[in-house]
């Protein structure tokens, strides 16, 4: 039997409490907006999308994850993930087998056009990093902090 986690109460709200600017989870999701904004032109030059670009960055890490590693890598589930990986076998970009050592699980490794494309991957990086106004450090902080945030979220979270 799981127990629910008991959070402290928060102090009591007034109403520049619910300001909409000094919310967290807005601020958030407008620089996730921002920030696809500033990839998605870049990424469509060399023929992706985001999350493709998502997929390509794990397997560039790790060759040959399965599905559930991939999905649980880029946090994504098999039902968003399976279509998404079923076009970038048909752009060539990865190839979908059955491991040998257990046929229930589908292995996925990047094909040669997969992996040249991390070239032209840190092309785009290096747009990306101009665009945010940031030092490397103050990018390293910020990736530090948003991994930290995200795994707290997430241990409290009711799943």
């Amino acid at each position: 039997m799981s127990q629910t986690r008991r959070l402290p109460a928060p102090p009591p709200a007034d109403a520049s409490d619910l300001a909409l600017d000094g919310q967290l989870c807005f601020a958030l999701y407008a620089a996730s907006l921002a920030m696809t904004k500033v990839y998605r032109p870049l990424l469509a030059r060399i023929g992706l999308t985001y999350p493709q670009y998502v997929v390509l960055l794990a397997l560039w890490e790790c060759d040959g994850l399965n599905i559930g590693e991939l999905g649980e890598r880029v946090s994504l589930d098999s039902g968003t993930l399976t279509p998404l990986l079923k076009r970038m076998q048909v752009l060539g970009l990865i190839e979908r087998t059955r491991s040998a050592a257990d046929e229930r699980q589908v292995l996925i490794t990047l094909t040669r056009t997969g992996r040249d494309l991390s070239t032209a991957a840190l092309a785009i990086q290096e747009q990306v990093a101009c665009a945010t106004a940031c030092s490397n450090r103050e990018r390293q902080g910020l990736t530090q902090a948003l991994q930290q945030l995200r795994a707290a979220l997430l241990s409290n979270a009711d799943t």
